[in-house]
């Protein structure tokens, strides 16, 4: 479990095939407090470490896993710069918003304008995941919790304030992204719960 509040930036530092993809992350974080099997949410995504060194973690990622997100939309590759989070520990501050770094699926940035010192990003969902999303609402994109400002049909915009931008790799945005898009896990059941009723 995750809040969707960024406490790193990774790079990937090293990409191998090995039946499982499996990734090298350059990191922050004391690794010698990181054990074995932890979660780390990468981009948004719950990765399991599977091997650590000095500064850095690896994890294996499984085929479903690359096909489902932007790591194989987007083509994770050496140097690029992702989004981290540790997970969730009893007593924590809930800042953002309940993440499970189960990605949905893939958003597209479709048009990109500054507003003052912040940036408005619009973002295309799929189709089958729009109507989870509500203006105000809650989502998590490259595991980072923002709020929705306005939706129009599959498109929806979020403002980026500059804080954001630095602290997270949404200062590197650029038109035609394909974005990790988690929807609120609170929509979704209010979704299913509508269907059942």
């Amino acid at each position: 479990m995750f809040t969707g509040i960024i406490t790193d930036i990774g790079t990937v530092v090293a990409l191998a095939q090995e039946g499982d993809l499996r990734a090298r992350i350059k990191t922050g974080y004391a690794t010698d407090r990181i054990d074995m099997g932890a979660s780390i949410a990468s981009d948004g995504v719950c990765l399991t470490v599977v091997g650590l060194g000095p500064d850095w973690y690896e994890v294996q990622i499984s085929a479903e896993t690359v096909d489902k997100t932007n790591i194989g939309h987007n083509g994770w590759h050496v140097g690029k710069r992702v989004n981290l989070e540790r997970a969730l520990k009893v007593g924590d501050e809930l800042g953002g918003h309940i993440v499970s770094g189960h990605v949905d699926g893939v958003a597209e940035v479709v048009a990109m304008a500054d507003e003052g010192d912040s940036t408005r990003v619009t973002l295309r969902a799929p189709k089958a995941l729009a109507r989870f999303i509500a203006p105000k609402g809650s989502v998590a994109l490259n595991g980072t919790s923002v709020t929705v400002n306005e939706v129009d049909g599959c498109d929806f915009g979020i403002n980026f304030i500059p804080h954001t931008k630095e602290a997270t790799t949404w200062g590197d945005v650029a038109l035609g992204d394909r974005v990790n898009l988690e929807i609120d896990t609170l929509a979704r059941y209010v979704a299913r719960l509508g269907e059942m009723s």
